[in-house]
């Protein structure tokens, strides 16, 4: 029995310092890339006082992180919203340039409409049909609703029509529903992603 003992000791203590070290390296990897990402605070900084937004800078910058973590030219995917299709934008100016514009006019949209900055995050991802979507349920984000859009409105109109699901391990979607996503419908995780990288932004700048 001492000896089981011993060996279940040293078996906990293995896991706990495979624990530590992990989630050592995990730091270490997030504050390298806030530190990629904070490379590009002037523009962003530049690009939300043109656009009238410039409160929000810290949530660009959690967007670039989300998006790309700032390994990119497209640093925040805005090629889509610009021109309807991927892999349309060269260079880092005109992503930031182009996805401020479109976050500009979610959050004005969001505004108006009544609803929360999240839902003006998640419509980012969505697109800014979405706003009136959460207008209608209340006016407040939340990955109940963001799942309820991303099943039954934007996954049918890009083809999914059977409602087919694919692996996604994040954090958020491992706690909600066993890790996935809708094929064709997005992420609707999106918004408690960019609030999580706001976070590390502002903790490690």
């Amino acid at each position: 029995m001492g000896k089981i003992m011993k060996i279940v000791k040293r078996l906990l203590l293995l896991f706990f310092l495979l624990l530590i070290i992990g989630l050592g390296y995990l730091g270490f990897k997030i504050r390298q890339n806030v530190q990629q990402v904070m490379t590009y605070e002037s523009e962003v900084k530049q690009a939300v006082k043109a656009n009238n937004i410039p409160e929000h800078k810290d949530l660009v910058l959690a967007i670039i992180y989300t998006e790309s973590k700032g390994r990119t030219d497209d640093l925040m995917q805005s090629s889509e919203s610009a021109y309807g299709k991927r892999q349309m934008i060269g260079t880092t100016k005109e992503s930031i340039e182009t996805g401020v514009a479109f976050l500009a006019q979610s959050i004005e949209k969001a505004n108006e409409a009544g609803c929360d900055i999240w839902t003006a995050v998640q419509a980012y991802n969505f697109g800014l049909d979405y706003i009136e979507f959460v207008k209608e349920r209340g006016g407040k984000n939340s990955i109940r609703i963001a799942e309820e859009y991303s099943k039954e409105v934007l996954s049918p109109i890009l083809g999914n029509t059977n409602q087919k699901t694919y692996r996604y391990y994040r954090p958020q979607a491992v706690i909600y529903n066993g890790g996935y996503l809708y094929s064709n419908g997005g992420n609707m995780f999106y918004a408690d992603l960019v609030k999580m990288n706001q976070q590390f932004i502002k903790w490690l700048k």
